[in-house]
């Protein structure tokens, strides 16, 4: 049974004197003269409990088969700590072992390890001081995210992971199939007859909720969504997962300016969460991982967003004396490097971009009069480039119907999407927001791979 109060975290806040048990796992063990230090984390807080043995207070085979790894309870009483580092100590009065460790072959060893081993171990790495902080302030991104909505009455929508619609057109989607792939049921001209599969129909790993969030917004107002999307393309980049973590709110009678506000609330508020609930976390981030993460995120916290349009941007990008890796011209999809130029040189703070070409935008986003850009925008945040990317969806239906026909995509598939426009439409909005692309910001870490439990990428579904 969990008893509140006995985390690692919560004993730090008690007096001296006061009898504990803790439980937890073992990071390191040090024997000195006279006298045996262990410290344990049980995931609660970054800083370890040190616990203190006294020569003969606990008998000697049970102190053999205590190494690190090893899963322990420690029942004791907090004393004054003599050490640098904490203030408290547990001094051990007895020790039970929920489950030994051989501290020869824990591949998990107290010494720094590459990023790249800790991939091969993801069911021990979640214990690394790394690891252990990567995935606290995950967590308290993703309560975060459900307060920032729930306290402004928005719905918490679960949209369907399984869907026959492509949301972006893109067409990297991962097919959904029972059939026998050594023997599939042909149609008279010899393609596949998916009217055998389990769905009658092809279907696909969603890329997206958004389209079935236009759903609920068109009857609830303001909703969110917030689950596992996927992507089919064969990158091995550090920025890029086949599995991956969306945050997507949907709002009603909501414009793109309504929308670029919502965004910079949003970033900030979670930005403040983090900071008030992990900061030993993220200065372990700003002392080992990247010197310039609590300094910027900071920064984002206080800074006003730049707000540009496209355009404006290109024109920046174009008179910059700079030579750029991917050349700058109207109309290309700007990559990291122009996003980083203008938020850390030019405007030296977060900047929204807005209304982009048509060309190199997904199909429901609204036209502007001018017929050649979009009502779309990212949010460009120092250090990381593009963080969120959204629109002002279009709300007629005649547009919309022929901007799908014009990027020959299947009118079938979108038949109720197209109903929304007829029945009861209004102007909306939203914009997605990458989890993983979130904590990537937030912790420095450098790939994207080790910001979620399990990566899924290319070649590799292990764990």
């Amino acid at each position: 049974m969990i008893r509140t109060g006995e985390y690692i975290k919560d004993i730090f806040t008690m007096a001296v004197g006061t009898a504990v048990q803790a439980r937890g796992w073992v990071k390191t063990r040090r024997d000195s003269k006279g006298v045996i230090f262990i410290q344990l984390n049980d995931g609660s807080c970054f800083k370890d409990l040190q616990a203190v043995v006294e020569q003969g207070a606990i008998p000697e085979e049970t102190m053999r088969q205590i190494g690190t790894g090893a899963c322990l309870k420690i029942s004791g009483e907090l004393v004054a700590s003599l050490g640098a580092g904490q203030s408290v100590e547990l001094k051990v009065r007895d020790i039970l072992i929920y489950g030994p460790a051989d501290p020869t072959t824990y591949p998990l060893q107290p010494k720094r390890h590459s990023m790249e081993f800790l991939r091969e171990i993801a069911h021990l790495r979640p214990r690394s001081n790394t690891f252990g902080a990567v995935f606290r302030v995950r967590n308290a991104v993703c309560y975060a995210i459900h307060k920032f909505f729930q306290e402004r009455g928005f719905l918490y929508v679960h949209t369907p992971i399984i869907t026959a619609s492509d949301a972006e057109g893109a067409g990297a989607m991962f097919g959904v199939t029972t059939l026998d792939l050594m023997n599939l049921p042909r149609t008279e001209n010899g393609g596949i007859n998916f009217a055998e599969d389990f769905f009658g129909r092809p279907s696909y790993l969603t890329v997206s909720g958004q389209l079935e969030g236009e759903i609920f917004a068109s009857a609830f107002t303001n909703i969110y969504t917030f689950g596992p999307t996927f992507r089919a393309e064969n990158s091995n980049t550090p920025r890029h997962l086949a599995e991956f973590w969306m945050i997507e709110p949907e709002m009603s009678f909501c414009d793109l300016d309504d929308n670029r506000r919502v965004a910079e609330e949003f970033l900030k508020y979670i930005i403040a969460h983090v900071v008030d609930t992990c900061l030993p976390d993220l200065e372990f981030f700003n002392k080992w991982v990247d010197d310039t993460v609590l300094e910027t995120i900071t920064h984002v916290a206080e800074s006003d967003f730049q707000h540009v349009t496209y355009t404006e941007a290109i024109e920046v990008l174009l008179k910059a004396d700079k030579s750029w890796e991917f050349p700058v011209a109207w109309g290309i999809d700007m990559q990291s490097e122009h996003e980083r130029y203008l938020t850390e040189v030019v405007f030296k703070r977060p900047v929204v971009v807005t209304d982009y070409p048509k060309e190199i935008k997904a199909f429901y986003m609204r036209l502007n009069d001018d017929g050649k850009t979009v009502r779309a925008m990212d949010v460009l945040a120092p250090r990381i480039g593009e963080i969120i990317g959204g629109s002002q969806r279009e709300e007629r239906h005649d547009v919309l119907l022929e901007k799908i026909r014009a990027q020959h995509l299947p009118e079938e598939a979108y038949w109720w999407y197209l109903d929304l426009r007829k029945y009861g439409s209004a102007p909306h909005a939203g914009f997605g927001l990458g989890l993983e692309r979130m904590v990537m910001y937030l912790t420095g870490m450098k790939n994207i791979r080790d910001v979620i439990p399990f990566p899924r990428t290319p070649g590799s579904a292990e764990f």
